[in-house]
Order: structure tokens, then C-alpha cells, then sequence
């Protein structure tokens, strides 16, 4: 811990000072926080995640319903799965955000895992003979 105390500014001296305190006491809390990086401001909040994230589909699905009806015939499944997915991306990076993550990770886990998700399912209805091109 004085290490990092002392890399932060603090003379040698100083920085142990402050390492025999914070240690004696909280040991596991100055680890976590100063080693670690771990604080209860950085961490995740799952309950604004799970909530942003029944936003996101319920908003999500307007989108590519209305491209549903409006798109013309020949290019509809096209339209929805590229619509589909850029909704995804957006909305996978503002859940993340909202819920404490990082957004272009979660906007990319979101979109990969979805864009998989539909190709498996196009797959599996090209394989049972119900996909009409």
C-alpha cells in the first residue's frame, strides 16, 4: 500500500504513515479501493441495469414492428434485421451506461450476441423448411 501511496505523491515517510492507518483501520476496504480500484461509487448497479435494459427492448421492438409494415415486400427481412440490430447497438450501449458499464462493450455484446441469435434462428427455419425468402 505505501508503494501506491507514495507513486500517488506522498513522500516515503508520509505514505506509510497513511498505510499503517488506513490499514489498522480497514484493511480489506483500503485494499479494495486503493489496489483495486474497487469503490462503492464504480460499482454495478444491477437493478438500474435490469431496468434499462426492459426499457431498451420494450422501445427496441417499436422500431422494427413499424418497418414490419412499412417496408416494401421485397426487402423486408433485410430491413428488419439491419433496423433490428442498429436499434440493438444504440440501445445496448445506453443500458450499459444507465446500469454502470462500460457503453461500447455492452453495445457490442448486445449486437454480436443478437446478430448470432438471428442467424441460428434463420438457420434453424431454412433447415425446417419455414423461411420464405
Amino acid at each position: 500500500m505505501t508503494e501506491i501511496y507514495v507513486h500517488r505523491g506522498l513522500d516515503p515517510a508520509l505514505a506509510e504513515q497513511v498505510s499503517a492507518q488506513l490499514m489498522a483501520h480497514d484493511a480489506l476496504g483500503s485494499h479494495a479501493r486503493d489496489e483495486l480500484g474497487l469503490s462503492a461509487q464504480a460499482r454495478a448497479r444491477p437493478l438500474q441495469a435490469a431496468l434499462a435494459s426492459a426499457a431498451s427492448f420494450a422501445t427496441g421492438a417499436v422500431l422494427p414492428l413499424a418497418v414490419a409494415v412499412f417496408a416494401p415486400q421485397r426487402y423486408l427481412m433485410l430491413c428488419i434485421v439491419v433496423v433490428s440490430l442498429a436499434c440493438l447497438l444504440v440501445l445496448g450501449g445506453w443500458s450499459a451506461k444507465v446500469g454502470g458499464a462500460d457503453m461500447r462493450t455492452g453495445a457490442l455484446r448486445v449486437t454480436f450476441w443478437s446478430a448470432l441469435a438471428m442467424a441460428v434462428t434463420t438457420l434453424v427455419g431454412a433447415l425446417a423448411g419455414t423461411l420464405n425468402s
